[in-house]
């Protein structure tokens, strides 16, 4: 396939799901471009929820220890899953895989497994570890230290086995962090609309597990970096950290970088830009 025909691939990070892609994907199509939005393991229609959501009276301590649905949701079934729908998109063909946050993290495993079938690896905002390092060493880093998703959690991960929010809260100061954690350039009725789609369990799995990259699997598939100037999920010099690591360990094939005038989540807030950005690559 030509580049202007490549398939493109659309997968979200932690707690979203394939609809927060619609505008993206809108804009795609008017260019031509072919596109399809998936969910990632344990998310959208593959999520669960904890069954102390839908108990009342309800009760924060059960929200606060009761074990994730999707506790055992790992590295390899999210990646096992990316493969089969980038085979299914690409017919055996090269596939753009857009990925966001800590959809990052399966896309990277996935480029190492088939790098065969990606044309173009795009990560928005995201997670885009080195070899072998798992996805929470770098959101303990200082140039992380602001950043608000960590403070927002509830409960233990080591108890829950998830990354939980609480996303029923009507605490006014909690839902104002969530929104400028993730929607900081939206407008607030905008906002809470993407928050009640959240699902609140992400398996802490996928944050734990590592991949082992070579020149010959994820090294060698061009890739771009779309930082997001004012993400408050990860922040900017996280992001230049990431994109650092990834050409210092395959100068040879080193990051485009992109730079977008944007929270989170452009896909929401900046999805003609974002979709011009993507639709120009291979």
């Amino acid at each position: 396939m030509s580049p202007g025909s490549t398939p493109i691939l659309l997968l979200h990070g932690s707690w979203h799901g394939a609809w927060c892609w619609t505008e993206v994907i809108a804009h795609l199509v008017a260019y031509g471009r072919p596109a399809l939005a998936v969910d990632m393991a344990g998310h959208g229609l593959r999520a669960r929820r904890p069954e102390c959501l839908s108990v009342r009276p309800f009760d924060p301590e059960e929200l606060a220890t009761e074990v994730s649905p999707v506790a055992d949701v790992h590295l390899d079934q999210a990646a096992d899953l990316l493969v089969s729908q980038i085979r299914l998109l690409g017919r055996g063909g090269g596939v753009t895989v857009v990925a966001h946050s800590m959809g990052g993290v399966v896309l990277t495993r996935a480029a190492q497994r088939v790098p065969e079938l990606m044309a173009h690896a795009v990560y928005l905002a995201a997670i885009m570890p080195a070899s072998d390092s798992p996805a929470d060493r770098y959101f303990a880093r200082p140039e992380n230290a602001d950043a608000l998703v960590l403070s927002a959690l509830r409960g233990d991960p080591e108890v829950t086995g998830a990354l939980r929010l609480d996303l029923a809260s009507n605490d006014p100061a909690y839902r104002q962090q969530l929104r400028d954690a993730f929607y900081a350039d939206l407008a607030p009725v905008v906002a809470d609309a993407a928050l009640g789609l959240l699902t609140p369990d992400a398996p802490v799995g996928m944050m734990r597990d590592t991949t082992r990259l070579t020149r010959g699997g994820w090294g060698s598939v061009p890739r771009t970096y779309v930082v997001c100037t004012r993400d408050m999920a990860i922040r900017p010099a996280l992001q230049r950290v990431l994109i650092a690591e990834a050409d210092a360990a395959f100068p040879e094939n080193p990051t485009s970088v992109v730079t977008l005038d944007s929270a989170h989540a452009p896909f929401l807030s900046r999805p003609r830009e974002l979709a011009e950005i993507v639709g120009g690559l291979g």
